[in-house]
């Protein structure tokens, strides 16, 4: 059997307890020789939140798979993280490559930039980079961030050859940038913007360049200042790994166990699938999705940023929808219907999702392949809404 470990009662949970206590007592005027006051306001510290129908779950699903493990981080949006659970070989501290679950946190970094007045998402890119002057006159940073560009999108061509350089971490981010947004040799291939969703591809590492070049800062620089300073996820970072490690394509590397070290240093790295965390550090950028683009006391992205974020832009702007029948945002597939469910799941099988009505999400890791995670996801999501909803 599959061995588990699970604290349904962590850091942030703890931490909230400890804050009410403090207030209550300072409120109250104790000091350290009169007894604590019975306060009801220690509630919050007191719901237990039982997520053992996931257990059974996972191991079976790791056992009929052939996984060496798993990682799922609950967050809830007023108690913070309130469950983790670790399957086999996972454990807190695993940093995994997520390939696409990169999406959204990419697409922070422009979004966290818009509201800062460093760009205007809706403005023609070629307005305002001296680099994209002259060409595609109409394509903006919101089109790419949808995958509504027109570029050539990652799906169903993802070697596409005019677009080559964004796989290579010898290449620098503008350079390439640039290369596919002049290159003559898509015009044949190209399509409108907004008229088509076309997933992934060279349109993020676009977006990435943009990012750099109004900002004068390097993608890591912009990294430092969006996620890790102020929401302390120092696991995180972006590689372009795809045509050095192991197995590469889109199978899980079979040379990367967590090592960092073995990353190569790139200044081009990838947008859209380059993301590597570990799994208490994604789950916190889930709950800064959670509590209005807050981190601590922190506002890192504006709230009506946030909220554009998560809303399918492609069913607005031009009635769009995606190969799997739901809508798309900034980085987030928007279920059509009615669950108020976003997902950014990856190719290596990991699926953070956010249910936004109800104020909770999760964050499943698995270093597999797009089919296994989005089969066990679909497995978890009631019971966890279920242990999340008992709990309140």
């Amino acid at each position: 059997m599959t061995s588990t470990r699970t604290r349904t009662r962590t850091r942030a949970l703890r931490a909230t307890g400890a804050l009410v206590l403090l207030a209550a007592v300072v409120a109250s005027g104790c000091t350290s020789d009169e007894p604590a006051p019975a306060a009801e306001t220690q509630q919050a510290d007191a719901r237990e939140y039982d997520f053992s129908e996931v257990d059974p779950i996972v191991e079976a699903f790791l056992a009929e798979s052939g996984l060496d493990g798993a990682g799922l981080v609950v967050v809830d949006e007023d108690a913070g993280i309130v469950g983790e659970q670790y399957f086999g070989d996972f454990d807190a501290d695993r940093v995994s490559l997520v390939a696409s679950a990169s999406k959204m946190v990419t697409a922070g970094v422009l979004v966290r930039l818009a509201d800062q007045g460093e760009l205007d998402l809706d403005q023609p890119i070629a307005e305002y980079v001296d680099w994209a002057a002259g060409q595609n006159p109409d394509v903006t940073v919101a089109q790419l961030l949808s995958s509504s560009s027109g570029f050539v999108g990652l799906l169903p061509q993802p070697a596409y050859g005019p677009y080559v350089c964004q796989f290579l971490p010898t290449a620098e981010m503008e350079d390439c940038a640039a290369t596919a947004w002049t290159t003559p040799d898509d015009d044949a291939d190209i399509a409108p913007p907004d008229t088509e969703f076309r997933y992934g591809g060279v349109q993020w590492q676009i977006a990435g360049a943009v990012a750099e070049t109004v900002s004068g800062k390097s993608w890591s620089e912009l990294l430092e200042e969006t996620y890790i300073e102020p929401c302390g996820v120092e696991s995180m970072g972006y590689s372009n790994h795809w045509t050095v490690l192991g197995s590469g394509g889109f199978s899980y590397p079979a040379d990367f166990d967590g090592d960092t070290s073995l990353l190569p240093e790139t200044e081009n790295p990838h947008m859209e699938g380059g993301l590597f965390i570990d799994p208490v550090d994604y789950a916190e950028l889930l709950l800064m999705h959670l509590r209005d683009g807050r981190c601590g006391d922190t506002q890192v992205l504006e709230p009506e940023s946030v909220e554009r974020m998560h809303t399918d832009r492609i069913g607005e702007a031009y009635d769009g929808v995606t190969m799997t029948g739901t809508g798309y945002g900034f980085g987030w597939w928007v279920e059509r219907d009615g669950s108020e469910r976003i997902t950014d799941a990856g190719a290596y099988g990991t699926v953070p999702w956010l249910d936004l009505d109800g104020g909770f999400g999760a964050y499943l890791v698995l270093e597999a392949e797009a089919q296994l995670g989005g089969q066990l996801a679909a497995q978890l999501y009631e019971p966890v809404e279920a242990a999340v909803t008992a709990a309140r």
